[in-house]
């Protein structure tokens, strides 16, 4: 487990899958992270692949490759490259392990620095190989909601910017896993730019907001002084998920470049929707910010 802080904030990330577990308020001794055994994770990375693949595989070059839920970099272990008390990097390179569910030669890197607003990612796609690779990539933290204990759940709502957003999310069919089926619609809690929280609306399994345009989104309530933004311009969707049924005291906002598949759809790599597609030697990088009060 590596650790980095300020004065403001202390963040502990395990090397296994680059997870961040706790983004500690230490002026109020409150974590913003989720950590309960109802969902056991806190923050996972989603590479090569975000969500549910079709028969749990894709197609590449006329073969067939399983690829797990949300890819497969949260099982692995990373290497640190640098922690310098308040800025971590780790990597991870392709191995025998990975090259089985994903036959390409690469590097991510992953850094997590801390300043006084917050802590800020940056996520680094390298192909080191001879062909051009394609990929999702995605971030999926759970923040405690209420946060600090102050109000309830229902107490909370997502202010996007810009204002005046016409929302729209991808419609969701369950088969039981969550799909998409190709559809876009309006997001019918939403009041233009801002959500209200309640948890029928997860009822589906999750929400994915499909805005081109979106700057940032902020999760805030009357109930506390406390909020939580994260800014957006580099991630083309974001996605909303509590476990559903379970009245839980969590909300994941998850930065999305890439898409599940449409069900019944089995993806050829190259060719899937919303991928990004890297060249031979090229890299891709995206970056987002925490800001936290």
């Amino acid at each position: 487990m590596q650790t980095i802080e300020n004065t403001q904030f202390k963040a502990q990330i395990d090397e296994r899958g680059a997870q961040l577990t706790h983004l500690v308020n230490i002026a109020g001794d409150f974590d913003y992270i989720w950590n309960n055994d109802l969902w056991p994770k806190h923050a996972p990375v989603l590479f090569p692949a975000i969500g549910r693949s079709q028969e749990d595989a894709y197609q590449f070059n006329g073969k067939t490759y399983e690829m797990p839920q949300h890819g497969f970099v949260s099982e692995e272990t990373f290497a640190v490259e640098e922690n310098s008390g308040s800025k971590l990097i780790l990597s991870l390179t392709d191995n025998p392990t990975t090259r089985k569910y994903y036959p390409f030669h690469f590097k991510l890197t992953i850094t997590f620095e801390l300043s006084e607003q917050g802590l800020s990612f940056n996520f680094k796609v390298d192909n080191l190989d001879d062909k051009q690779l394609s990929f999702s990539f995605g971030s999926h933290p759970a923040f405690n909601v209420p946060i600090n204990g102050e109000g309830q759940f229902s107490d909370y709502q997502l202010e996007f910017s810009p204002n005046n957003l016409d929302l729209q999310q991808f419609e969701i069919v369950k088969t039981p896993a969550p799909f998409r089926d190709g559809k876009i619609i309006p997001i019918s809690a939403a009041n233009k730019s801002s959500i209200p929280l309640n948890y029928d609306m997860f009822a589906d399994g999750l929400v994915i907001v499909e805005n081109d345009g979106i700057s940032g989104v902020r999760l805030t309530s009357p109930k506390t002084q406390h909020s939580i933004e994260l800014s957006l311009t580099d991630f083309r969707y974001v996605c909303l998920w509590t476990k559903e049924g379970a009245d839980a005291p969590f909300l994941c906002i998850e930065p999305f470049q890439g898409l599940p598949d449409i069900s019944g759809q089995q993806s050829e790599l190259l060719t899937k929707e919303a991928n990004v597609g890297l060249d031979a030697g090229k890299s891709r990088s995206f970056k987002y910010q925490i800001s936290l009060k």
